[in-house]
């Protein structure tokens, strides 16, 4: 299988499954992020989200190999793309916390899929490149979206016309990456942030998203707005009314994700 699933104390993941290609993009690992995203967003037993490569890649972006046999009109295979750039939508807009566990390269659509998560956790010997002018292309997935707000436009365009690879320091230094971890201990810090997310408060975080998705192109006056409508809901939450009963007990709380 191209693309693997697991599901283990509330964390779900996908395992990007074609070591021998660099796990490069294959049409089944398209319709695979396609359908299990939204259903993941959705299903109660899932409280964080972890996409990661097998082997010593991450994600190589798209099969050049496989673009070389490409047949149908244009317009079939621009509605195509856009069929594929669902993955990277419905990613983006995730109820639950996603989280790249970059385990190697990352290059073209494969770093913009790290880029498209919530919290991005980098080995030490990773790699990123956006790889698109290497092969003649523009750029697709949502790259630009992506980098522009991240780090300011100059500076994601430069990443783009000049293709050069950058390690996992730069990456971080540029502030591409919540974490670089030694290759050693990449599984186990991986697992640690994965299960802490997954205890945490689901439905907080899923309003935090919504606040900071508004705040991407929203007002000042449409922000607060939605802060308040969000703050308010929570209110309702029995993981609200666990979190004060332990601040009066002094104790840790158990949050549910209710």
């Amino acid at each position: 299988m191209d693309l693997v699933e697991t599901l283990a104390d509330g964390v779900a993941t996908l395992r990007l499954n074609r070591p021998e290609a660099a796990n490069a993009l294959s049409l089944a690992m398209f319709d695979g992020l396609i359908e299990a995203i939204p259903r993941l967003g959705r299903d109660p037993k899932v409280r964080a989200i972890v996409i990661t490569g097998t082997g010593r890649a991450f994600c190589a972006g798209g099969d050049v190999k496989a673009m070389q046999g490409q047949t149908g009109s244009l317009e079939q295979r621009y509605d195509e793309l856009q069929r594929k750039h669902g993955g990277i939508l419905a990613l983006s807009q995730c109820p639950k916390v996603t989280i790249a566990a970059i385990n190697g390269a990352a290059a073209g659509a494969g770093l913009v899929l790290a880029l498209a998560c919530d919290l991005r956790l980098a080995t030490r010997s990773a790699r990123f490149v956006t790889s698109f002018a290497n092969v003649g292309f523009a750029g697709d997935f949502g790259g630009s979206f992506f980098l522009s707000r991240l780090l300011g436009l100059h500076r994601a365009q430069e990443l783009y016309l000049l293709s050069e690879k950058i390690d996992a320091e730069e990456a971080f230094r540029l502030g591409l990456l919540t974490r670089v971890v030694p290759d050693e201990a990449f599984s186990g810090e991986v697992e640690r942030m994965a299960a802490r997310i997954a205890s945490g408060p689901t439905a907080a975080y899923r309003y935090m998203k919504r606040n900071f998705e508004i705040a991407r192109t929203g007002t000042l006056p449409e922000v607060l707005a939605a802060e308040a409508q969000h703050q308010i809901r929570l209110t309702q939450t029995a993981d609200h009314a666990e979190a004060v009963a332990a601040f009066r007990e002094k104790r840790t709380p158990v949050f549910t994700g209710e």
